[in-house]
């Protein structure tokens, strides 16, 4: 799999997909801040002029045209209100398809990253980058329509304000810039906090994932404690990260609040020369300027936390493997050939591999299904050296049934569907069968739509093996690679398992490897292989 790009390539990318609805979003949001400036300078004219002409006397009051205004005031509030619905929808939508693409690429570059490099990232910490993380890409989205409302409400305020004089806009356009400056400034200030609360969030979910994930281990040695004081110290940072962002917003506050009315005393100021109502246009009028112009600054308040995401999701991005060389098809069943153990394996030969534990039995079997990087020259597949194969190709040839092997939390069903998508029901209960697990999931209510709970919490330890063993044989592949198959099965259970297995390897022709260390599974083989040296086992031929 090809490495997906940058995140900021990916959210280039769906900028223009959704360059429609973003555009929609943004011509909703100038409407809304024009609407909004408009609005209250309206107002503050409209009250001020019907004030001064109901305090002239009736005469007066009669001359004042009430009807136009208050129906311009009725106009803007339902433009504002249904553009600020518009706004919302649009930008919203845009921001949530774009990341129905975006999350995908994302677990595609965890998925094609090196092994050794994806499973150094935790549970909890890749939860908290594609959830976490994304979630502040998406709220970078959603603001993208703040760069037009900034826009409409500077061109507004200053169109509104030239009602009472150029001194009156100039004032109110120095004030708001000098605010945009002085919230880019706290925005660079803040950037610290924002990628230390983000760091912390993430460390958080880690431990909490760990520690939940070894629950029953903790309770058995009483490290019940423990684990709530790891986890109260993770909240403890992350609270201290969040106080000091909160802090920097407050900040913020002050600074809109100090422009806000520095704006508006200034254009009412330079407005002494205008009639009442104009000045208290010109007041409104630039005091809704800097409001407008707040929801842009606001989100740079936030720089800090998205950088850091950003940066985090780009490491995801950039583990996954470059694309090696296209190289020829491989046979059907192709034969395996090992430089230590020294053995040549033909298709539909079945072989256990023996040794003390640590001696590298599963790390032959993870290297084989190309989980672990290895030295050229030392396997080779089907006459190809398995070093310089595209790990798909490699894949393809095996069914794997690991130790430790995760289910997912869903049904039976779907977690043997994982190796043949296609399987019919049939086949689905001749897998179960010859794993022995056929009347145990007939037992479950639902049978095989039954649920498993997390990584199959309702079954046994000996079934959850059996259940990923049946998956294994559902995969249409040329080799079985099954690592201690048996383990943890009582006696009478393991022979109906071994027995159901050789009956349908000599039905299918599969070749299989074995690990194991138990006696029983040796009868299944007609080879032995001891890590650091072979016999054969003539006498146990299949």
């Amino acid at each position: 799999m090809s490495n997906p790009g940058r995140l900021k390539d990916l959210v280039a990318a769906e900028r223009a997909r959704q360059r429609g609805r973003l555009l929609i979003a943004g011509i909703a949001a100038a409407v809304v801040t024009a609407a909004s400036v408009a609005l209250l300078g309206l107002s503050g004219w409209f009250i001020t002029g019907a004030a001064l002409a109901g305090a002239a006397g009736a005469a007066s009051a009669q001359g004042f045209n009430y009807m136009l205004p208050s129906a311009g005031i009725r106009l803007l509030t339902i433009l504002r209100t249904g553009s600020r619905y518009a706004e919302r929808l649009a930008g919203h939508d845009a921001a949530l398809r774009a990341l129905a693409r975006i999350r995908p690429a994302l677990f595609a570059g965890l998925a094609a990253a090196p092994p050794a490099t994806a499973m150094a990232l935790s549970t909890g910490e890749a939860s908290a980058r594609l959830v976490q993380d994304v979630n502040a890409v998406e709220a970078r989205f959603v603001r993208l329509s703040g760069a037009w409302g900034m826009m409409a409400s500077i061109a507004t305020g200053t169109a509104l304000l030239l009602l009472a004089g150029p001194m009156p806009a100039l004032a109110a356009l120095a004030v708001t810039g000098t605010y945009l400056l002085v919230a880019d400034r706290l925005a660079t200030l803040l950037q610290a906090p924002g990628r230390e609360a983000q760091r912390a969030a993430g460390r958080l979910k880690e431990d909490f994932a760990t520690l939940a994930g070894a629950a029953s281990e903790l309770r058995a040695y009483g490290l019940e404690g423990w684990a709530a004081e790891r986890i109260g110290a993770r909240s403890a940072e992350l609270a201290e990260a969040q106080r000091r962002v909160t802090g920097g917003a407050g900040w913020f506050e002050l600074a809109q609040g100090v422009a806000t009315g520095l704006a508006a005393m200034g254009a009412m100021a330079l407005s002494a020369e205008q009639s009442l109502p104009i000045a208290a246009m010109a007041a409104l009028g630039a005091a809704m300027m800097v409001d407008g112009v707040a929801g842009f600054a606001r989100g740079l308040e936030r720089r800090g936390t998205l950088r850091e995401a950003e940066a985090r999701l780009d490491a995801i991005l950039g583990m996954a493997e470059p694309p090696r060389p296209a190289r020829p098809a491989l046979a059907d069943a192709p034969v395996i050939r090992l430089a230590e153990p020294d053995a040549l394996l033909r298709p539909g030969m079945v072989a256990a591999i023996t040794g003390p534990s640590g001696c590298g039995k599963t790390t032959l079997l993870e290297t084989l299904l190309a989980l672990r990087p290895v030295e050229p020259g030392r396997i080779s597949l089907g006459g190809a050296d398995i070093a310089a194969l595209p790990p798909e190709a490699a894949r393809r040839c095996f069914a794997h049934a690991a130790q430790d092997a995760a289910l997912l939390a869903g049904t039976v069903r779907e977690n043997l569907l994982l190796a043949s998508p296609d399987a019919t029901e049939a086949e689905l209960w001749d897998a179960l069968r010859d794993a022995a697990l056929d009347a145990r999931v007939l037992a479950l209510p639902g049978g095989l739509d039954a649920w498993l709970g997390e990584n199959g919490a309702r079954l046994s330890g000996g079934e959850r093996r059996r259940l990923v063993l049946a998956r294994a044989l559902l995969r249409p592949a040329p080799w079985l690679l099954l690592d201690e198959p048996t383990e943890g099965l009582d006696a009478a259970t393991e022979i109906r398992v071994l027995e159901r297995l050789r009956a349908r390897l000599a039905a299918t022709g599969q070749g299989a490897l074995i690990v194991t260390h138990r006696a029983a599974p040796l009868a299944l083989c007609g080879r032995v292989l001891e890590m650091g040296g072979e016999r054969r086992v003539a006498a146990l031929a299949a």
